[in-house]
């Protein structure tokens, strides 16, 4: 019953315009169908479009109908006044919005009113634009100051969210306002809408659960002062924002030529307080430890054998306990791979005295502090250990009067920071950040396919990577085919990242990228496991085809020296070696070794990068002092079934 609606509307609207329909044809809007495509379709501009479908400026419906102009017709649609006013502009591979407004010498308002599907697509290669020119830029100015907004930044507001709350980009916001290019002061008063002078603005805007707040005095804003920066190998614009101490947004504003990739060796401008650790903040080369120093060195390692408690269950044997307490597991694998890191360092002659105590812990008890002044740890040169983080934390704030490093072996999560703790795994967001690290310094396009019911993932990658674009999804909550293709671009690598626990909606991102690989480069990428993909409904070749790549803290792939560890493993043990078993040898080892430098722990872990068995150790000093590492692998699915790091 809607298209039929639909039909005789569009029957209403030829009778209505006359002659000039004469010579047009029609076209059925498809599901995912975007104004630029219809438009190349038919020959057109996507302002021929427009003059006769005023209503598709709000958005495209599936199952409409839009009157096309014929080639014949074009010159009868357009006004005579307007037409002498309209040039064309086909956007070419690595234009940008900035590069086409300069060209032209135009503005980003007047650019966007013409072209309204710019707000809704961005700007895509092909696309044909209307250039307007000076009587149509001044009509837009016009209007635009006589409906000025302004803003008062509020605490706590960010570029990106007040842009958001707008309907702007940060880029467009600070077109609008130049002085917040460097930072954001509270009580500025931004430029939302229109070029009004500030000093007669109508009204202003800032909005906080529906109420105006109140006035706040302007703050002048402190000059910046820029200096010059050599791009550094595997350095992307998400790791240069981060080492600049500024957003991607205003990084971009300042280096416009990032906007086509991020090369090495490229002259960029960074803000002088960051030139310091411009150089700190590289990524570091992977290399091999070697000892140097023969000075007896001393280490202990706090494991939660927990022995009083075993000792004093009457009702499980101590088999019977192992076989049923994971826990307990978990620490005598990591204990077994420790003590083959200790058998390696006496073959290799390091100078090690080391002590293993209980450190009897739980999530609510240890009896860390008793045996620090009971031990006498405040005179070691490090200590692995314990196992919950907060037992941790607890160790390293009563050994940091002494400058000992604790190294936290098994916790993902770091709460209190102290400047001798060391956090040996890497956190979960910086895990997902290297993976879009990794695609950025490909120059890939990134496309996020996620299930509506992951809305940790959704809000993650709104507010941590707001440049990258969410394929719609159907109204039952799927992914189309054609959705999909819109998205991608051929110029590029296409990374589709697919966040679902869902097979169906997997089955038909997989089935979508399958069918595009004839005409796009495309690669699937997951941001965690997923239990899924190892099912048999999901076919696995397809997942080879697509080198399915994720991000992970642990190598996988089986080398030559993992083969030599898991044979002496098993010979020593009896059994395979497990990933905590893994991690007890590379922690432990990886320790030992820079113990035995002719420099303190801390001093190595500051300068140098290492990669064990199956654990890369890439540290460095959050803004809370402590060492967190960032020795992340990108890996991918291989050809001959193997996996393998993405290079």
């Amino acid at each position: 019953m809607k298209y039929f609606f639909a039909i005789c509307l569009s029957v209403l609207m030829f009778h209505q315009n006359g002659k000039a329909q004469a010579k047009s044809s029609t076209h059925k809007v498809e599901k995912g169908e975007t104004i630029n495509q219809i438009a190349q379709k038919y020959q057109v501009t996507p302002f021929d479009i427009y003059q006769l479908n005023p209503d598709a400026q709000s958005g495209l419906k599936p199952n409409s109908v839009l009157i096309i102009p014929t080639k014949a017709s074009k010159k009868a649609v357009v006004p005579a006044a307007a037409k002498a006013k309209v040039t064309s502009h086909e956007v070419q591979p690595k234009e940008t919005l900035y590069g086409i407004e300069k060209k032209y010498g135009i503005t980003d308002e007047a650019l966007k009113a013409a072209n309204p599907f710019l707000e809704s697509e961005g700007l895509q290669i092909g696309q044909v634009l209307t250039i307007p020119k000076s009587g149509e830029m001044k009509a837009v100015a016009k209007q635009k100051v006589e409906s000025a907004i302004f803003h008062t930044v509020l605490a706590k507001e960010t570029k990106y969210s007040i842009a958001k709350k707008y309907g702007l980009t940060v880029e467009e916001l600070e077109k609008k306002n130049p002085e917040i290019v460097a930072n954001l002061p509270v009580g500025y008063e931004l430029i939302i809408k229109g070029n009004a002078n500030k000093a007669t603005k109508p009204a202003v805007v800032a909005e906080v659960k529906n109420e105006v707040a109140p006035t706040v005095p302007t703050v002048a804003v402190a000059k910046v002062k820029y200096v010059s920066y050599e791009v550094k190998p595997k350095e992307t614009l998400y790791s240069l924002s981060k080492m600049a101490g500024i957003s991607q947004e205003e990084l971009l504003q300042q280096n416009p030529a990032l906007a086509n990739g991020v090369e090495v060796g490229m002259e960029i401008n960074i803000p002088e307080t960051a030139a310091i650790s411009a150089s700190a903040e590289a990524k570091k080369d992977y290399t091999t430890i070697t000892k140097k120093s023969n000075a007896k060195k001393k280490l202990a390692l706090l494991l939660p054998f927990n022995i009083s408690k075993i000792e004093n269950d009457t009702v499980n044997s101590i088999s019977s306990r192992i076989k049923k307490d994971k826990f307990l597991n978990m620490t005598l694998d990591f204990y077994a791979g420790a003590m083959m890191a200790i058998d390696s360092a006496k073959v290799l002659g390091l100078n090690m005295d080391i002590k293993i105590l209980d450190s009897q812990e739980t999530k609510n008890s240890t009896a860390v502090a008793a045996l620090i002044k009971s031990e006498g740890l405040s005179s070691f040169d490090a200590v692995i250990g314990p196992f919950y983080q907060n037992n941790v934390e607890k160790a390293a704030e009563i050994l940091a009067a002494n400058q000992v490093p604790v190294v936290s072996p098994l916790s993902k999560d770091l709460g209190v920071s102290y400047p001798n703790l060391v956090q040996s795994i890497p956190d979960p967001v910086a895990v997902k950040n290297a993976v879009f690290d990794f695609m950025r310094s490909k120059g890939g396009n990134i496309i996020a396919v996620v299930d509506k019911k992951k809305g940790s993932v959704i809000k993650y990658i709104t507010d941590t990577h707001p440049d990258v674009r969410f394929a719609p999804l159907t109204a039952t909550g799927g992914v189309t085919a054609e959705s999909i293709k819109g998205m991608l671009k051929k110029d590029k690598i296409n990374y589709v990242i697919m966040e679902t626990a869902n097979t169906g909606m997997i089955k038909s991102t997989v089935a979508s990228l399958m069918s595009a690989m004839a005409t796009y480069k495309v690669q699937l990428v997951i941001l965690e496991p997923n239990e899924t993909l190892d099912t048999d409904e999901i076919n696995f070749n397809n997942l080879v085809k697509l080198k399915l790549m994720y991000p992970s803290v642990t190598r996988e792939s089986y080398s030559e020296q993992a083969a030599i560890f898991e044979k002496e493993f098993k010979k020593k043990n009896k059994s395979n070696p497990s990933v905590f078993a893994i991690r007890g040898f590379d922690v432990t080892f990886d320790t030992m070794m820079r113990l035995a430098q002719d420099k303190s722990y801390l001093e190595t872990i500051g300068s140098t990068a290492t990669e064990q068995m199956d654990n890369k150790f890439e540290f460095y000093k959050n803004n809370e002092g402590a060492f967190i590492n960032k020795g992340i692998y990108i890996l991918q699915y291989e050809s001959d079934l193997t996996i393998k790091e993405a290079k």
